[in-house]
């Protein structure tokens, strides 16, 4: 399983923080890992500490926070994700299909009105996603 940023995806400017090249075992590593997360009472989880993740050109911080704010950054490198208990909980809600079977398919975990998007795309691959002008 890869992180990495995506700036500037498309003719509006949007960006995106996705996690992806990898299977359906990672998807299960990865919903245990935030269902492990929330259990635990702890306020944040870095993924640069979680072995099976892979970082590339950023890294991304889960926080529980007050509001679901999405995915948030100063500096394009370091980014935080911060929703509440229940925007996580839904995130973990979206994770389930791919946790059932192999696919190619892609989900955005959240839907928040924010400049960064969080993507999980199993089937992509390296090159960044491109879009038609």
């Amino acid at each position: 399983m890869k992180l990495d940023y995506i700036a500037d995806l498309n003719e509006y400017g949007d960006d995106v923080v996705r996690l992806f090249d990898f299977d359906r075992s990672h998807s299960i590593k990865f919903y245990q890992l935030i269902q492990e997360f929330l259990d635990s009472g702890k306020q944040e989880l870095n993924l640069a500490d979680i072995d099976f993740i892979e970082a590339h050109n950023c890294n991304l911080i889960l926080r529980i926070a007050e509001e679901d704010e999405g995915i948030i950054t100063d500096d394009k490198i370091n980014f935080f994700c911060e929703l509440t208990l229940k925007g996580y909980k839904q995130m973990l809600l979206l994770l389930v299909p791919f946790c059932k079977r192999e696919t190619t398919g892609f989900q955005f975990l959240y839907d928040i009105d924010s400049l960064t998007d969080f993507l999980f795309a199993p089937g992509a691959k390296e090159e960044p996603l491109i879009t038609e002008d």
